[in-house]
């Protein structure tokens, strides 16, 4: 599902900003960039990713650099006092008694640095970025919950249309056997009139037998309503996840401790694949319903059947 979370956080040197995007996607794909020389961390910070995310596309930037306010260069005494020496060093060689001048070694390499290319050890660094992508997964999380809740009462609406449709279908198939039976007393008694012979009635009950049970949908109708009871158990687990304490999410703007010691949504990543699954075996149930009952008007209530399941057959390509 699509959503957006961020988090970032300033420390005495540097900062750390998290940003990710997610975007609706059959399967997992992530995009994570991290700021230069930073690249080692891209494992840990992926990690996290799949521990909060199942399906979808995830754009993930985790940028760090030098905090807001700081100087944009910096002196490398290291190497200034480098350059120095070895300056009056020649001079003295030479007998030279000049005075050496600071700033024009500011020209020369490495005496003046950038901060965005100052790197702090990853490793360190690590224990401040994980609580931060952490936070970011969960503002994520929060909004793509929301976002849910509007899809799963989409999802229950098109079940709710299924049910209608089968409880039709229900109370017509005890009527198509009568049905059945009487066009079919009347074309024999038409073709037979002309010939003077009559139709034993047991001939006409054993076709009428014959025809009921290659036209009976009971086992079909009980497994569809039986899969409508497990599709709805399948969003309600998944929605109680979204919202019981001690599940990974905590409210935005707790601090960073607090949303670090969250666990993940580990545990959800099966929902959409389930859902899938039971939308397909009601598709495959209401097929046999279709082609075995030779009646109009349950035709006409598998044709609605279709229509919801494809709707929902669209919508769960978005649920993790």
């Amino acid at each position: 599902m699509t959503g957006f979370g961020d988090a970032c956080q300033e420390f005495e040197e540097y900062s750390i900003a998290v940003e990710i995007r997610t975007i609706n996607s059959r399967y997992l794909k992530l995009n994570l960039r991290t700021s230069e020389g930073y690249g080692v961390l891209d494992a840990r910070v992926e990690k996290v990713a799949r521990e909060f995310v199942k399906r979808g596309t995830v754009n993930l930037n985790v940028r760090i650099g030098p905090r807001a306010g700081m100087e944009g260069y910096r002196l490398n005494p290291q190497i200034l006092g480098r350059y120095v020496d070895q300056l009056q060093e020649i001079a003295s060689q030479r007998g030279l008694n000049e005075a050496i001048r600071l700033e024009p070694l500011g020209l020369l390499p490495g005496v003046i640095i950038e901060s965005d290319s100052i790197t702090h050890d990853p490793e360190h660094l690590w224990v401040r970025v994980e609580p931060i992508v952490r936070l970011a997964f969960e503002k994520l999380t929060h909004m793509r919950a929301t976002e849910g809740e509007a899809l799963a009462a989409d999802l229950r609406a098109q079940c709710d249309k299924i049910v209608a449709s089968l409880d039709h279908i229900v109370k017509r198939q005890p009527i198509v056997a009568a049905h059945y039976r009487s066009r079919l007393l009347e074309r024999v008694n038409e073709a037979l009139a002309s010939l003077k012979v009559t139709l034993e009635p047991a001939d006409l009950v054993r076709e009428v037998c014959l025809f009921a049970e290659r036209a009976d949908i009971s086992e079909e109708t009980v497994r569809l309503r039986s899969h409508l009871q497990q599709f709805e158990k399948a969003l309600d687990a998944t929605g109680r996840y979204l919202t019981e304490p001690g599940k990974g999410l905590t409210e935005p703007g707790k601090g960073l401790a607090e949303a670090s010691k969250g666990s993940a949504v580990a545990s959800k990543g099966e929902a959409g694949r389930k859902l899938e699954f039971i939308c397909q075996e009601m598709g495959r149930e209401t097929n046999t319903i279709g082609s075995k009952a030779a009646d109009a008007e349950i035709s006409l209530q598998v044709v609605e059947i279709k229509t919801a399941l494809e709707r929902i057959r669209e919508q769960i390509q978005n649920v993790q």
